[in-house]
């Protein structure tokens, strides 16, 4: 059955602008729709707000700043907004119109993903959580459902703006919102979400894109929340074996449930997802995990973005009282009555109707309706006021960045309400954006720096790490716009947080990892150990590699990732016996050795007379192989 045809804006004129055709998708907040841009004659996505929220002026005094902050971003992987208004009870927003599919689709369809093609969805989006969070935004609610596939082959994130205006709204209560499955721990426990909670969700989807499941499951959504609560994100390689430990390492990272292990933004994983895909060869990129799904896709439920309440309500149950069959015996008698009695009961009937009427008019029929006023002019909305037979008690004005300086941004009572007829209403006019000045935070640590901030009526804005010699490590620097400034309010601020004094990172391969971690954690650094060992030049147990080229500058505090040693590989040595001296260096330097040609004293020949390991023998991969040329 097409549910399309009993919705009421299909067919529609939204706007007198915008002609919907069909609806795309429901969402816990919003309905999405296909439309026609009549005046460009143009396709495009229409998303409207559900009646219950627009209906919530500070909600769609919110929403409206937010989408006009979004679409400043004009990246090319952020889904595009044209165009923001209202049409009676429908608040919508005009979008990019991507015809394909979701990244859930695609997860349901083709169940694992390949390395290669998860970290191809995974860098543009990365891309496009980068770009907002320099700019001050938090998506707050990633997830596959939010992740639009065109079919181009490109990758657009949706939602940017819609779910930081929610949160504004539900958080005074108590609620927390998002899709259980990519909640960030501190988001759970504490209801609040910065840059690093959107890297986490990013870590949930590639974890789910690399193994077809997602790393937390339980029948309730309050199990899902303890889990991420108190169980890290377990290894992808643990649900697809063979699988290069970089993913694990990937995913691990962005995925750590202390929010100061992750990655502290999406342009930061993205540094480290191209990394780790310039570890992987070619077998590892396309290995085929065993959660692959070639044929039928599966079906199931798209993740809405809800609001969970914090404690569970009261269950309510209503009760209707069965109405009682009528007595024949009684009805009979009442027929069977003299007609003296029965124009008594006309009488009390017409009673009883003007009685009702009156009833009537004193609780419904003396009121009517505050019209919609939003947006008027004062004029224009004084006149409407009369036309409804109501007076202007008085105008108030306040500040507000989204309404017009002028027009009406309120009234007492709210448009809608009920009110008597020839009763005075209050209008509230915009006075335009009110200015704040930035206050200083320097040296304040970053959290108390943030909540100085929104006590301000600003939003903490990305978040940058410096070195500085006098102000102590995890305090603020600096702050974009500088103290003093004034600003919109919710203008986004950057915080330069210090990372103390800079530290020299030391060569710390070929030691012991304990001896290796001493040394680091002296400097105050700290030190991880990746799962899992790599062949290397340095004996068993020693450190093999360092996450951090020895040189680098780091700050105090700042983590290190080292990479034990399983020993070197052990190769056939190439017999060179004969061969040209710089041909038996090519053939050996290509096995995966070092190698140094000797040549004894009145020696003028270039022909390999003697070797250091005979050929077809086991040597250390990395060794050196030394060669003797013949004594003519």
């Amino acid at each position: 059955m097409d549910t399309t045809l009993e919705d009421p804006l299909v067919g529609h004129l939204l706007d007198g602008r915008y002609r919907v055709e069909a609806r795309i998708a429901v969402g816990g907040m919003a309905t999405v729709y296909r439309a026609v841009d009549t005046r460009l004659d143009r396709v495009l996505a229409l998303k409207v707000m559900h009646p219950a929220l627009a209906a919530d002026a500070s909600f769609v005094d919110r929403f409206i700043r937010e989408a006009k902050s979004v679409a400043r971003l004009a990246h090319p992987n952020v889904v595009g907004v044209f165009d923001q208004g209202a049409d009676g009870a429908y608040v919508y927003l005009a979008m990019e119109y991507i015809a394909g599919c979701t990244l859930r689709d695609v997860l349901r369809e083709r169940g694992a993903l390949q390395p290669r093609a998860a970290l191809d969805i995974l860098e543009p989006v990365l891309a496009a959580l980068g770009a907002a969070h320099r700019a001050g935004f938090v998506h707050r609610d990633m997830k596959p459902e939010n992740v639009l596939i065109g079919d181009d082959g490109r990758v657009k994130v949706a939602d940017f703006g819609l779910v930081r205006a929610v949160d504004t709204v539900t958080s005074s209560t108590g609620s927390l919102l998002g899709t259980v499955s990519y909640l960030a721990p501190e988001q759970i426990e504490h209801g609040t979400a910065d840059t690093r909670a959107d890297v986490y969700a990013c870590g949930v989807v590639l974890y789910e894109m690399l193994t077809g499941t997602k790393p937390h499951s339980g029948g309730t959504a309050a199990q899902v929340l303890y889990q991420h609560l108190n169980k890290d994100v377990p290894p992808p390689s643990a649900a697809v074996p063979g699988l290069a430990p970089e993913l694990d390492g990937l995913v691990g990272e962005a995925t750590a449930r202390d929010p100061e292990a992750r990655p502290f933004d999406a342009v930061a994983l993205l540094g480290l997802a191209r990394t780790a895909r310039a570890a992987l060869g070619d077998e590892q990129l396309d290995l085929v995990p065993p959660q692959a799904k070639p044929e039928a896709p599966a079906v199931g439920p798209e993740e809405r973005t809800s609001v969970i309440p914090r404690t569970l309500p009261t269950e309510r149950h209503t009760s209707r009282l069965p109405r009682p069959e009528p007595d024949p015996s009684r009805a009979t008698s009442r027929r069977a009555l003299p007609t003296r009695r029965g124009l008594a009961l006309v009488v009390a009937a017409v009673l009883l109707a003007l009685v009702g009427t009156g009833v009537w008019y004193i609780n419904s029929g003396q009121f009517t309706q505050v019209p919609a006023l939003l947006s008027q002019s004062e004029k224009d909305a004084r006149a409407k006021l009369s036309a409804a037979g109501l007076d202007v008690k008085g105008v108030e004005r306040k500040f507000s960045d989204t309404v017009t300086r002028g027009t009406v941004m309120d009234s007492d009572p709210a448009p809608g309400s009920r009110i008597r007829h020839n009763g005075s209403v209050t209008l509230v006019l915009s006075r335009g954006p009110e200015i704040v000045k930035v206050p200083d935070v320097k040296r304040m640590p970053l959290a108390k720096a943030r909540n100085e901030l929104k006590d301000a009526g600003l939003a903490p804005g990305v978040v940058t790490r410096a070195f500085s010699e006098d102000v102590p490590l995890g305090t603020v620097i600096s702050t974009e716009p500088r103290a003093g400034t004034g600003r919109a309010p919710d203008t986004a601020v950057a915080i330069v947080v210090s990372k103390g004094a800079p530290v020299d990172m030391p060569t710390v391969t070929g030691q012991g990892v304990e001896d290796a971690t001493a040394t680091l954690e002296g400097l105050g650094l700290k030190v991880d150990v990746a799962p899992g060992q790599v062949h290397s030049p340095a004996e068993a147990g020693k450190v093999a590699r360092q996450s951090v080229p020895a040189g680098t500058r780091l700050g105090q505090g700042e983590r290190v990732t080292l990479t034990v040693s399983k020993g070197p590989r052990m190769v056939a040595v190439p017999d060179v016996l004969g061969k040209q001296a710089d041909e038996a260096a090519r053939v050996l330097k290509e096995a995966g050795f070092q190698v140094e040609v000797e040549r004894p004293l009145l020696s003028f020949s270039k022909v390999i007379e003697k070797q250091s390991v005979s050929g077809g023998s086991q040597a250390p991969e990395g060794s050196t192989i030394t060669v003797t040329t013949k004594i003519l």
